[in-house]
């Protein structure tokens, strides 16, 4: 089982990497099947089911739709492009994908918000057709945003392919029990293993420029949201605080009565400030989503900020090491929320950042292993209910409580000598299991839970 560090951590755009990035690269997807036609298309449709259309609006998934079929990718995504180019398609009714020449689509017309029954293949479905001149579809494929940016088609799903993709590496673990025997009999850290297997696939140097990269996508986005204010889109009028707060505990260094429990306030700030970027659109890296942005970078930001001896080369092992349990998750239960509901985003990403802060801290495997399972164990059962569908409230403060949660969870294991009752293949197991039981109006639907017991107009 392979699924690289650039598969959990992508740089894209908020708010959601299921409802933003996923359709953006499904519209992407879509444009390279047209391109591949012996046929040529005159215009485009876009059908939205299950909870991507119940949360579409709050989630921006039909603006992502709307510029992925017009040719924009989340990779390299130009906010200010992407306004001008909106208000040209919403006036003039087509878009220009490279390669395609101009395809009437006229968003209020021709994209639709199913709210029926979800399609079967998964909660977050849709549908993407090409027209001929006189408005039949002659072509269409159905897309899953299945979590954390990753896209298959229907017939992807059916047959498997967000499981394995058959290539051989190294170190093959498909559970936390495998991962432990393999690097007990090679003697490598968990670190070691995961570079080992993603250099089957790309070279030393490339492997490397691509880790600098997230992490400083993922500082940047930091410093960001620690430099900005103002209200957040969407309706709620929530107020940015990372700012703030994060001025008044610089005010507060080298105050001798500061109680010790405000690092918890540093940990907070660093998390909501990403996703406060999330929430804006801004650019940030899924870790593994943009709903659950927030934990891993606040976590290694905590580690490079206020751990004594904290060293800038242990940021590889720390994200590498994330990935391998992130990697796990998501081959053996959810990381959608969609599906699975918020134990499956800060859930999975307190898991990731507690693992990664154990790794460079010195834990063993073991120690690691059961970071993560104390992280993960302690989000268990948590609902993803999001008011009015954005991704805000709670998600902003809850990425705050997933980071001090890591942080906790990984000095936990630090203090003991890595052997614990509950596997981390179990509590993955539970999760996935508690998933399915949990009613769909507790998982991004917005139907349940705090988004309706909130008023929020």
């Amino acid at each position: 089982m392979f699924l690289s560090v650039f598969d959990m951590f992508k740089v894209g755009i908020g708010p959601s990497s299921s409802h933003t990035i996923g359709p953006m690269v499904a519209a992407s997807r879509f444009l390279d099947h047209l391109r591949a036609q012996p046929f040529k298309v005159s215009g485009l449709r876009a059908t939205l089911h299950g909870s991507l259309a119940f949360t579409g609006v709050g989630h921006a998934t039909d603006r992502a739709t709307i510029l992925g079929l017009a040719g924009f990718r989340a990779d390299d995504y130009d906010r200010e492009k992407a306004d001008a180019e909106m208000e040209r398609i919403k006036a003039e009714g087509t878009v220009h994908p490279e390669g395609l020449g101009a395809l009437t689509f006229r968003p209020k017309e021709h994209l639709e918000f199913d709210y029926g029954p979800n399609l079967p293949g998964h909660a977050n479905g849709m549908i993407l057709k090409g027209t001929d001149a006189q408005g039949d579809v002659v072509t269409q494929v159905t897309y899953y945003s299945i979590g954390g940016g990753f896209v298959l088609t229907e017939e992807e799903l059916a047959s498997g392919a967000d499981k394995d993709d058959g290539a051989p590496v190294p170190f093959p673990f498909k559970s936390a029990a495998e991962m432990l025997d393999m690097a007990s009999e090679s003697g490598l850290s968990i670190a070691a293993m995961k570079r080992h297997n993603e250099l089957t696939r790309r070279s030393a140097d490339d492997l490397d420029r691509g880790i600098d990269r997230l992490w400083r996508v993922m500082n940047d986005c930091i410093d960001r949201g620690l430099t900005s204010e103002g209200i957040l889109p969407g309706g709620l009028s929530v107020k940015r605080r990372a700012k703030g707060i994060h001025d008044a505990l610089q005010a507060e260094k080298g105050v001798n009565q500061s109680a010790p429990h405000t690092i918890n306030d540093w940990m907070s700030t660093y998390a909501m400030a990403v996703n406060e970027e999330n929430a804006a659109g801004g650019q940030v890296v899924t870790a593994p989503t943009n709903g659950a942005a927030g934990v891993v970078p606040a976590t290694l930001r905590y580690y490079m900020d206020h751990v004594p001896n904290a060293s800038a080369s242990k940021i590889p092992d720390f994200l590498l090491t994330a990935a391998a349990i992130g990697g796990l998750v998501k081959f053996n239960a959810s990381i959608s929320g969609a599906e699975a509901g918020c134990q499956a985003e800060v859930g999975s990403a307190s898991a990731m950042a507690a693992a990664g802060l154990c790794a460079v801290m010195g834990g063993t495997p073991e120690q690691i292993e059961n970071a993560a399972e104390i992280a993960l164990e302690h989000h268990l059962g948590m609902t993803c209910d999001p008011v009015r569908g954005l991704v805000q409230v709670p998600c902003i403060e809850r990425n705050g409580l997933g980071a001090i949660k890591a942080v906790s969870a990984a000095s936990l294991a630090l203090r003991g000598d890595g052997s614990h009752l509950v596997p981390l293949d179990s509590a993955i197991e539970t999760m996935r299991q508690t998933g399915e039981d949990m009613s769909e109006k507790y998982k991004e639907t917005a139907l349940g839970g705090l988004a309706v017991n909130v008023p929020n107009c």
